[in-house]
Order: structure tokens, then sequence, then C-alpha cells
């Protein structure tokens, strides 16, 4: 059949199954909106208040589902405005397409208006990036582009399209897509020698990354786990990867780690890394990490082994698969006096904070109470952050969601926006701080104008609580440009783009906010007011060996 370029777009779209894309239109790209307009019974279009919050919501979209998620934007600033989101998504692996359309072929490289090469911008933080100048060619690129983003390591690919294609015709032939095949790279000697570290070793260790959630492979890890009896240590991005109330469970690892996980890794005598990739938050001073142990590696990319690390063996593969095959050889191992000695360091070390008064820790842990640790969690960057990360307990995959590689404030509300679409029936909460509030608070208007049941909680310390924390403990208390002491009231700005808003200023306020907050079933903000001197512990000073992990307690002794 003869179908125009924007229609191709929706017939592909329909292929990869396809439900819902977030996006803004512009003129550019109005003759793909026009064929949405078209199709709106079989896609949802979710038009978000920003395009950077439009790719923050594919992106929670795909990490809440695992499926590709997919974005739109005009050219010019509404393509250059979903960088953000599409670095992102790089950097933690999400599979994501952005769409955009550009300038009609003619008008290229003439610094027409809104024209910018952002196929050339995004290269370096996409697995791929298309211009597509010929419609017979559009179908063909969409179909690789989607491809290209869920398998292997998944990542986000731009397909940029000029308007004269989204409106020239040509022959479109429907095809069927196949599911994705889980490889296994490495040979059988490759295993061998992995097998034989795990029967030699007295005191392993498992280090889970977000590999292990974008693999499906929690249940093969809970396996391995009990297999070679051993302990379990995650990143933030492998957040419910491993049941957070296992025995096993020690806690994240790295600069915000627990002091459990950071000296169990120190200790150890074999560190088995499970789809991470060695993060300089996570290992710290890489001559001291993990000093007296082997080091097996097993992630799907193999350009991630010895990279920031050097492992004495490794496996490349699709994780799950790997695990299968794994288990299937392992015996049973015994490794009960080890265990013993991880569980004296958790009960001698456990996470602690001050709870006198309001606090991030205590409003997690009501969250965590309330919702029975079923909630789906989304998070912006900061101290927030790592106290959602220490103090919410994740047993199942895909319900935190986090900007984990680049760190972006303003992340988690158009994630949580995303997620929430994808789950409909799950209560979503986005965890985020005044600062990273600030800026995309604007997609409380897309949660309002829908009705998605987001609810957001700001953690206000009228300070931007994270660099404060490095001021404090490293710059002299040289407070520059960190207080956030002004006029802003957030409870009414929720008001005005149409939100419930609750203000919590004790710890007796917390309960019935959250309680209230999920029965309305509505977008709701709950602003908690905290002291601007709180700050995250356990911590590692950068650069330094994890095992130098202090917390306040230490600060005091010092």
């Amino acid at each position: 059949m003869v179908l125009n370029g924007s229609e191709i777009v929706v017939e592909c779209l329909k292929e990869q199954g396809v439900d819902t894309v977030f996006g803004y239109p512009g003129g550019a790209i109005l003759n793909i909106y026009d064929a949405l307009y078209k199709h709106s019974g079989e896609i949802k279009h979710i038009l978000t208040s920003h395009e950077q919050g439009a790719a923050h919501a594919a992106d929670g979209y795909a990490r809440a589902t695992g499926k590709v998620g997919v974005c739109m934007a005009t050219s010019g600033p509404g393509a250059t405005n979903l960088v953000t989101g599409i670095a992102t998504a790089y950097m933690d692996s999400v599979p994501m397409v952005a769409i955009t359309a550009n300038v009609s072929l003619p008008m290229l490289g003439k610094d027409s208006f809104q024209e910018v090469d952002i196929a050339g911008v995004t290269m370096p933080i996409t697995k791929h990036s298309y211009i597509v100048k010929n419609v017979e060619e559009l179908a063909g690129i969409l179909r690789r582009a989607f491809e290209i983003a869920r398998t292997g390591r998944p990542g986000p690919v731009l397909v940029d399209i000029t308007k004269d294609v989204t409106a020239a015709a040509c022959e479109y032939t429907p095809c069927v897509i196949k599911e994705n095949e889980r490889k296994v790279v490495s040979a059988e000697e490759d295993f061998e020698k992995v097998e034989n570290f795990i029967k030699e070793a007295k005191k392993p260790f498992i280090y889970l990354g977000g590999g292990v959630i974008i693999s499906d492979a929690s249940l093969e890890v809970a396996k391995f786990a009990e297999l070679i009896d051993a302990p379990v240590c995650d990143t933030l991005m492998g957040k419910g990867g491993f049941d957070g109330n296992s025995h096993r469970y020690t806690g994240m690892i790295g600069m915000h780690g627990t002091k459990a996980s950071n000296l169990g890794v120190s200790q150890c005598d074999l560190l088995i890394a499970l789809g991470a990739r060695f993060s300089d938050r996570v290992i710290g001073n890489p001559k001291k990490f993990a000093e007296g142990a082997k080091i097996v590696h097993i992630d799907i990319d193999p350009a991630e082994i010895n990279k920031n690390i050097r492992v004495d063996a490794s496996l490349i593969g699709d994780l799950k698969a790997i695990l299968q095959k794994l288990n299937q050889r392992l015996e049973k191992q015994d490794h009960s006096e080890w265990l013993k000695t991880v569980e004296e360091l958790k009960r001698k070390y456990p996470l602690k904070y001050d709870d006198s008064q309001l606090s991030c820790p205590y409003v997690i842990e009501t969250i965590d109470k309330v919702t029975e640790g079923k909630a789906l969690i989304t998070t912006d960057v900061g101290q927030h952050q790592m106290w959602a990360a220490q103090y919410y307990h994740y047993t199942m995959p895909r319900t935190f969601l986090s900007s984990g590689g680049l760190g972006t404030m303003g992340y988690g509300l158009g994630a949580c926006i995303g997620a929430q679409v994808a789950q409909p029936d799950k209560v979503c909460i986005n965890i985020a701080g005044d600062g990273c509030f600030r800026m995309n608070m604007n997609e409380l208007a897309t949660a309002s104008r829908y009705n998605i049941p987001v609810i957001q909680v700001v953690i206000n310390n009228h300070v931007l609580g994270m660099v404060r924390q490095w001021q404090t403990l490293f710059y002299g208390k040289r407070y520059s440009q960190t207080v956030l002491h002004d006029k802003v009231d957030f409870c009414k700005v929720a008001e005005a783009l149409g939100c419930t808003a609750i203000r919590v200023t004790g710890k007796e306020e917390v309960e019935p906010a959250v309680r209230k907050a999920i029965e309305l079933k509505a977008p709701v903000l709950i602003e908690c007011i905290i002291p601007e001197d709180d700050k995250v512990f356990p911590m590692v000073p950068a650069g330094a060996p994890i095992a130098d992990v202090f917390d306040g307690d230490d600060l005091k002794e010092q």
C-alpha cells in the first residue's frame, strides 16, 4: 500500500507495539502529528510541558516496562531540548527512540529557521543517530532504530526526518517484528574458569548493577546467590534486582553505600560483578578496590571488561542467559562463617539518622511502610536520591527509577509520569529536593492535564543539599550559591498547576499526608520541610578507597 512518510512513522510505531508517545509539536513535525491525530485510538500521545519532560517520560516508561520508550519533538530548539533526556538514557542504558523532524531537504545546511543538525549533536550520546532524507528509506531506518535501541546493551537512538519526507509517499510493506535473542558469547573455558574461582572461594561477594534489571535476571540472581552462598550488594541502578529484605542483602555499595557493603567487599576473596560497570561512584580509588579478591565480571558489553577495573575472569553475553547456564553447572556452596562475619558488619554498622525531628529518611521509611514496599519510586538527584536508595526496601525490579550515570537534576517528575502511564495500577511517587524540583516542576501541569495520579514529594531544606554537604565537609563551609531561601511557595505553584498540595512540617503529619495522596488518585504534591544541614551518611570522599567509609559518629570522634 502507498503511504506518506508521516503515516509510515505511525505504522512502524504500531508494528513495534508502541502504545504511548511523549512529545511536543511544532512546524517541522506537523505532518507526523496530523497522522497521530488520525490514529489517536491506537497510539496515545502525552503532551508534556517541555520537550525535556517528554524525553524523561519516555525514559521512565522504558525503565518501568522494559519496552522501548518513544519521544517526539520538532526541529531546532524542540530537538535540542531532548538532548539532556537522551544523554540520561544513554548513560543508564535505557532503550529509547527519539523522533525529530527537520527542515525540508533543500533547506538543510542553510541556517534555515529552526534548523539544527540534531543527528550530529546527539551522535556522542546515542547508540546511533539517523537523518532520513528519502521516504523509501524511512520504514527500514525506523525498524533498525528500534532494534538497535533494545538489543545488546540497550540505549537511545535518534531518527531525524526532513519535513518533505514526512509528506512524500511510497510503497509501504508491513513487517513482523521478531523478539530479541538472548546470546552468550563466552566460550566453555571461560565458564570453567569462573566455576573454579567460585569453588575455591572462601569469602565470595556479589555486586549487582543495572544489567540485572535490564536483562530481567532477578530470579536467576537469587538462585545464584543461594548456590554460591554469598552476600549481595547493589548499585543505585541495581536497586530491586535483589530482594532488599533478604538476609543476604547488605545494601548499596560505593560513595554512599553501607559500611557493611563497602567493608565486606574490601574483605572478600572473590567479587562477582553482575551487569555492573565499576563506576567511579562505586569503586572509589581503583587501585584499592577489592584488593584481596579475584574479580569476575559478567556483562553484555565487552567494552566494559577491564575498562575501569582489571578483572581475573569475565563472561560476555546476556546476563539472564549466562546465569541460567552457570546455575545449572554449579554445586551448592557453604560459606556460613563468612556470612556470619558479614552479618556482624550489618549489626555493627546499621544505617541510622537523627529521628528527633522531621527528616528525609523518616519520610522515606514512612512511604515504605504505607506502601508496603510496593510503590514505584522515581527520584531526582542529590541527598534525597541517596536517602531514597538507602531507606526504602526495594524487593522487585523496575520499582526504582533514577538518573545514575548522568545525575540529571529535574529527571524524576517526567520519569514518574512516564512510569505511571506505563503502570497505571501502581502507586508512583517521585522524591525530589527543592533544587531539583525547580528545574522541571512545570510537568505538574502535564500530570493535572491528564489526571495522572503521580505523587510528588519535595524534600525542602531550602538549599542545594548535596552540594552544601560537600561545601560543609571539604570547602570550609563556604556556601557559594547553594542557599535557596526565597519567596517560592511550592504548594501554591502546585495548586496553580492544577494539583492538590499538602505541606508537612512535623513527623506526625507524614503518614496521613501519604495516605491521603494515595487515596485521592490524582496528582498530589507533598512538601516536607527539613533542616538545611542534614547529611547523607555513610560517605566515602571522592577518590578514596571505599574502605575509608565514614559516618556522622566518625566525624564526631575526629
